[in-house]
């Protein structure tokens, strides 16, 4: 079982508080000091402050592809520092880490990879049909071909941080501590959830939001779990950021990119089909999709079960 394997490394608790701790500075304090530096560089030569700023000024203060590469280097620190504690914190292999299976299956990757980037396609496609004006032609050929080349190689980076972190390090670590696999779910998801608390949409949006982040971290945990691997997650994550990053943008997301459209219409009213519609109907749907595909089954223990160690023989123990 996915959970289990983290029983084939070191997998005492002080190893995965020290590996979050390292895993954070090198994110966070490491990765976010060329974005911090940028920041101040370019508010003080206005003479600026900005200790007054908030995180949407924040974010609008670079030019957008500037913008965007310095937040997504943030996370090439992050996952590089989580595959080196990782291997030696844990002794731990990324396979282990990535996939019960015997090697990482990419037709899982694509396959989701595909369908969730043709489903999102589809999905701005209706709402363009139906809300024109509330979009805006943005494409500009030399910024949007920069802006490809970043996202191509920088948000798989930041999605997979995300999805290894969460669904892999934090998943298995918490799962055989508290020995189950409902905890560790609905911990990463809520945790997943709240890292966005601070993004410019819940400014626009309110507290709803979060039904769509902890909604989101569900779902990858639960097909994480279902499927015994990071590899449908993996591919979901980046099929989502990377085409939401090239289609459209606005001034009150955390990604303000050259993309093909901006959003210009009212926040509010998108409430209901960017927030409630995939978390209760796509969502599921594609759950179900997932399910007759790889013909899942023993769904109680899967996800509500308890997490042993396979590696101890049950007779010793008496």
């Amino acid at each position: 079982m996915y959970i289990a394997q983290a029983f084939k490394g070191l997998h005492e608790w002080w190893r995965y508080l020290l590996g979050l701790v390292i895993v954070l500075l090198a994110w966070q304090v490491v990765g976010g000091a060329p974005f911090l530096v940028a920041i101040m560089i370019k508010v003080l030569a206005k003479g600026g402050d900005i200790s007054n700023l908030n995180q949407t000024q924040v974010l609008s203060i670079l030019e957008p592809n500037l913008n965007l590469f310095l937040m997504l280097l943030m996370f090439v620190f992050g996952l590089f520092a989580l595959f080196f504690v990782v291997k030696k914190i844990h002794a731990f292999t990324l396979l282990k880490l990535t996939t019960t299976r015997l090697k990482v299956d990419w037709s899982r990757f694509w396959f989701i990879f595909i369908l969730w980037g043709f489903i999102s396609v589809s999905l701005f496609g209706i709402e363009y049909y139906m809300t024109p004006e509330h979009y805006v032609l943005n494409f500009n050929l030399i910024p949007f071909v920069i802006l490809c080349i970043i996202a191509v190689l920088l948000i798989p980076i930041q999605t997979s941080f995300e999805e290894y972190l969460f669904r892999g390090y934090l998943m298995q670590g918490i799962g055989v501590v508290v020995k189950n696999k409902y905890i560790p779910l609905i911990t990463t998801s809520l945790t997943f959830g709240l890292l966005h608390l601070f993004n410019p949409e819940v400014d626009k949006l309110g507290p709803v939001i979060m039904v769509y982040y902890i909604g989101t971290g569900l779902f990858l945990g639960i097909i994480t779990l279902m499927d015994e691997g990071l590899e449908l997650a993996l591919g979901f994550h980046a099929a989502n950021n990377l085409f939401t990053a090239l289609l459209v943008t606005a001034d009150w997301t955390a990604l303000q990119t050259h993309s093909v459209f901006k959003d210009v219409g009212d926040p509010e009213v998108m409430k209901l089909t960017e927030i409630m519609v995939p978390v209760f109907v796509v969502f599921p749907v594609l759950i179900f999709i997932l399910a007759k595909k790889y013909n899942w089954t023993n769904w109680n223990d899967k996800l509500f079960g308890t997490v042993k160690n396979t590696l101890i023989d049950d007779t010793t123990l008496h």
